[in-house]
């Protein structure tokens, strides 16, 4: 399990993410990270990554939520990928 980054904001029912700042050598991965479960910090399954998009050093990662999280309560919390 790794920290991915905090959610910035919610839109058309996805979590926004600010990844982590990360070197030019890395942020490849981030490509290969759509359908990553996320994870919250009580180790609860929150969703998945849907999309990568934005600069490539500090990427935003959209989320799409399970059917039983409460998206607003997602604002400003770190998230993790498993």
């Amino acid at each position: 399990m790794r920290r991915i980054g905090a959610v910035v904001r919610t839109a058309q029912g996805l979590a926004v993410l600010r990844a982590d700042a990360v070197d030019d050598e890395t942020a490849e991965a981030y490509r290969d990270e759509i359908g990553t479960v996320v994870l919250d910090d009580s180790l609860e399954e929150v969703g998945r990554i849907v999309d990568v998009f934005g600069p490539v050093s500090q990427p935003y990662l959209a989320v799409t939520p399970d059917d039983d999280v409460h998206l607003p309560s997602l604002v400003s919390s770190t998230l993790y990928a498993r």
